[in-house]
């Protein structure tokens, strides 16, 4: 099992920049895929950005592509979502979550997939 622990949320002008950080503990990090989501009011759950196992494959949702970076440092068993250029419509709350699958270069979109998930950092974006 892994505990999931987001930061970095806050409040920002469009055009600015935050960056999420997900510390996770329990089990090996090196073992998840790590993904980010995000919940509008009103919405469903979306696929924001997941990387990899290895770290070597990386997946965006097309909005954010060119805008938003996810990285992973096993080391700090930490997750990241770097995002610059922010527009009104990212404003959400993040979660982080992670998927437990012996595949190293695997990536999922899917809600359903990913086995643990963190409380979620809100992201407010104003024009």
């Amino acid at each position: 099992q892994v505990q999931l622990v987001e930061s970095g949320g806050g409040s920002v002008q469009a055009g600015g920049s935050l960056r999420l950080s997900c510390a996770a503990s329990g089990r090996t990090f090196s073992t998840y895929v790590m993904g980010w989501f995000r919940q509008a009011p009103g919405k469903e759950r979306e696929f924001v950005a997941a990387v990899s196992r290895s770290s070597g494959t990386t997946s965006y949702t097309d909005s954010v592509k060119g805008r938003f970076t996810i990285s992973k440092d096993n080391a700090k068993n930490t997750v990241y979502l770097q995002m610059n250029s922010l527009k009104p419509e990212d404003a959400a709350v993040y979660y982080c979550a992670a998927l437990d699958t012996y595949r190293t270069s695997y990536v999922s979109r899917r809600t359903s997939e990913y086995d643990y998930w963190g409380q979620g950092t809100q992201v407010t974006v104003s024009s």
